[in-house]
């Protein structure tokens, strides 16, 4: 069974980074695309930034230039890297892991149907 868990969320002013860390097991990641999304309260989850199991990385246009997503495939972690925060960027944010069959391309989207496997989710919040 795939697990997630989230980590790294914390409160933070305007201008300030965070770095969110998805740890996961269960399974082997060069088979698995990964992903954050995020939800505000009363928003629907959008999709963050997204790696492919070929190292192919997507973000939202909302926070590219802001945010990296670095993968580390001996350790099953996810990492995301938050700078020049904005309080638009508070949400709860989630890691989330969809596999494919062993030598099969996995195409990471930002779509959140597309995943299968969720984390419980970490805060983050960005004071003006």
């Amino acid at each position: 069974q795939v697990q997630l868990q989230e980590s790294g969320g914390g409160s933070v002013q305007a201008g300030g980074s965070l770095t969110l860390s998805c740890a996961a097991s269960g399974y082997t990641s060069r088979n698995y695309c990964m992903s954050w999304f995020r939800q505000a309260p009363g928003k629907s989850r959008e999709g963050v930034a997204a790696i492919d199991n070929d190292g192919t990385i997507r973000y939202a246009d909302s926070v590219k230039g802001r945010f990296t997503l670095s993968k580390d495939n001996a350790k099953n972690t996810l990492n995301l890297q938050m700078t020049s925060l904005k309080p638009e960027d508070t949400a709860l944010y989630y890691c989330a892991a969809e596999g494919v069959g062993p030598g099969a391309y996995c195409y990471a989207s930002l779509v959140q149907q597309e995943y299968s496997y969720w984390g419980q989710g970490t805060q983050v919040t960005v004071s003006s």
